[in-house]
């Protein structure tokens, strides 16, 4: 497996595009689809310039934090097979259910190994920001993400309710 995180670009213009018209067709075909990370789905691509400028957040807003966003291409077939949103900090709702990473794979690329790997490549990332310890979370009925996030040192430490659906809270010391 040949994969890296790039930074969304025009480089890679017709590959984004191609992940998130699947995604967006299967979340649309599948309402209990998880629609993580939600930074790429936040704005329309079919302004890609727009697009690339809104895709992160570079200073706090009212309850956001500055992000990064990650695209997971697999060079050896040039295809993107995923994203990975890397939040800087955490506020109260991302301490209690959506921590510093959200990641997810397109759905035909999903139970291949590529969210194990894309995660480790996004724990480097954080490295780099100056984070010690990474908190993930992931629905309880996710076990693939679950287990990926054990493979990179998750350690579970609670699981909480929100809205009708438990979370489970994990953490993974860099």
């Amino acid at each position: 497996m040949e994969i890296k995180l790039v930074k969304g670009s025009y480089e890679y213009k017709n590959q984004i595009i191609d992940m998130l018209k699947e995604w967006i067709d299967y979340n649309e075909n599948h309402p209990e689809a998880n629609t993580s990370p939600n930074a790429i789905f936040r704005n329309n691509y079919e302004d890609f310039a727009y697009y690339l400028e809104h895709l992160e957040y570079k200073e706090p807003q009212e309850g956001l934090v500055p992000d990064s966003t990650f695209f997971c291409f697999d060079e050896k077939r040039n295809l993107m097979v995923g994203a990975v949103n890397i939040r800087h900090d955490l506020n109260d709702y991302l301490l209690k259910y959506g921590g510093h990473i959200g990641d997810g794979i397109r759905p035909s690329e999903r139970r291949k190994g590529y969210a194990t790997e894309m995660i480790r490549l996004a724990l480097e990332e954080c490295r780099e920001l100056g984070l010690t310890r990474v908190l993930m979370t992931c629905d309880k009925n996710n076990i693939g993400s679950a287990k990926s996030i054990i493979r990179n040192g998750g350690i579970l430490e609670n699981e909480v309710l929100e809205e009708g659906s438990i979370k489970q809270r994990y953490w993974i010391a860099l």
